[in-house]
């Protein structure tokens, strides 16, 4: 697992004032990655790292004569219109270039003149996706949503009986995964009503989100060869937030018997910003399993996973009714969890994706499954904070809410804090809700 460095210390401050803001989600300890261009411009996408208000431009940036040895190497892959080369690069580049950029960022670096030239206002900026997802797999790791979805459905019953031994998870459809700020149409498709004798055909009626982590896959495997649970952050560049938005009703209809189809895969959103494995390691804390619990099987199970396996990301939701916005109002916050009530841990999710022997490559994508915390306020969707539509939400403005209605934008925000380490953020997920199309 990634260790504490030099880039992790409290005290360092970077000559990018805006840096040493204690509330930045992008402190020098974080340095996260995206692919950006100035807004409305035709540059070129390239690499980009994030310092308080700013980026670097590591196009800009591989030119300047700061770098050399295996940073500049890992400088000359981000200088694409995609991260997947970097990635592919491994954890010894991604973490030499880190500490060079944070050793030249940090206040007082003889680098401040050559950089300050290479630096974008983020209020200037445009994002794509960071990287190109070949293969996404959707996970169910919180117990807790599980629970209180299963409720819905089996009350006697709510975890199937293979929940606590494996990680659950279904293939998905990368091609509709796209960057904050994406707006879709709400989707079409097959409902059936419990009364009815016969399916009917049109606009979703219950549109949701699922607050989620996204987990991108760096270095990957060859075909056959299994990654070790205590080998698998070394595939794991890093996480960002995730909105796999849902098409309840739909879903409803069609997941029996092979689960997810078209109620997932019109559109999921995630975070711009890549933040590294390694930025995260001072919030790397014990994964507990209750004893009362079955306790996974040894190649799921290890000493480092009990330690340090879960990650403590604060999370929360804000909804944005288009009411709200026209009135100039600041959205409505529904909900907050923590990523450490995962159930199964990103090094598990990873270990069992390829004990069969399945290869995963540069930029493939995990999402976490829904994170919903042990209290009903802590829900990660919808689904359950209105217990399936019977309990409406009461916004401040007056609206009310079961499932999203047409003019909906959803905000994801995320953040790790604790005394001795300085707060690293996450950005901003957001996606805008359309009228179904005709």
């Amino acid at each position: 697992m990634p260790v504490l460095n030099e880039t992790h210390d409290l005290t360092l401050t970077s000559w990018v004032s805006s840096a040493n803001d204690a509330q930045t989600d992008f402190p020098i300890q974080n340095l996260p990655f995206a692919i950006f261009r100035r807004q409305g411009s035709d540059e070129a996408f390239r690499g980009g790292v994030a310092i308080g208000d700013q980026i670097v431009d590591l196009a800009a940036a591989k030119d300047s004569g700061v770098f050399n040895g295996l940073a500049q190497q890992a400088l000359e892959a981000c200088a694409a219109d995609e991260l997947n080369a970097f990635m592919a690069m491994g954890s010894e580049a991604w973490s030499a270039l880190r500490l060079a950029l944070s050793r030249a960022l940090r206040s007082g670096a003889d680098a401040e003149a050559a950089l300050s030239a290479c630096l974008v206002a983020q209020a200037d900026a445009e994002y794509k996706l960071p990287c190109r997802i070949g293969d996404y797999t959707d996970f169910y790791t919180s117990v807790h949503h599980a629970t209180s979805v299963g409720k819905l459905f089996r009350p006697d019953n709510p975890l199937l009986p293979n929940y606590k031994w494996v990680p659950i998870g279904y293939h998905g459809r990368s091609s509709s995964i796209d960057v904050s700020g994406q707006a879709f149409r709400r989707p079409q498709g097959q409902t059936k009503a419990p009364d009815a004798s016969e399916p009917s055909f049109g606009p979703c009626k219950r549109l949701d989100y699922e607050l989620e982590i996204g987990i991108y896959i760096g270095a990957g495997n060859e075909l056959g060869e299994p990654i070790a649970l205590d080998a698998a952050d070394d595939h794991v560049f890093g996480l960002c937030l995730f909105n796999d938005w849902s098409a309840r009703d739909i879903q409803a209809w069609e997941y029996q018997p092979l689960g997810p189809f078209l109620a997932k895969n019109f559109a999921s959103t995630v975070s711009p910003w890549i933040v590294t494995t390694e930025a995260l390691a001072p919030y790397r804390v014990e994964w507990t399993r209750d004893a009362a619990d079955p306790q996974p099987l040894p190649y799921l199970d290890s000493a480092a996973t009990r330690s340090e396996g879960a990650i403590d990301i604060q999370l929360e939701v804000l909804l944005e009714t288009e009411q709200m916005r026209n009135a100039g109002s600041e959205p409505a916050k529904l909900s907050e969890s923590s990523f450490r009530h995962s159930y199964w841990t990103v090094s598990q999710m990873v270990a069992h994706h390829t004990v069969n022997g399945c290869n995963l490559q540069p930029g493939d994508f995990f999402g976490s499954g829904t994170q919903s915390g042990p209290q009903h306020e802590e829900a990660g969707s919808l689904l359950e904070l209105t217990v399936g539509g019977k309990q409406p939400i009461e916004l401040a403005n007056g609206e009310t809410r079961t499932f999203l209605d047409d003019g909906d934008a959803v905000i994801l925000r995320g953040w790790c804090q604790k005394e001795g380490a300085a707060r690293i953020g996450f950005g901003e997920c957001k996606g805008l809700v359309l009228p179904a199309k005709g």
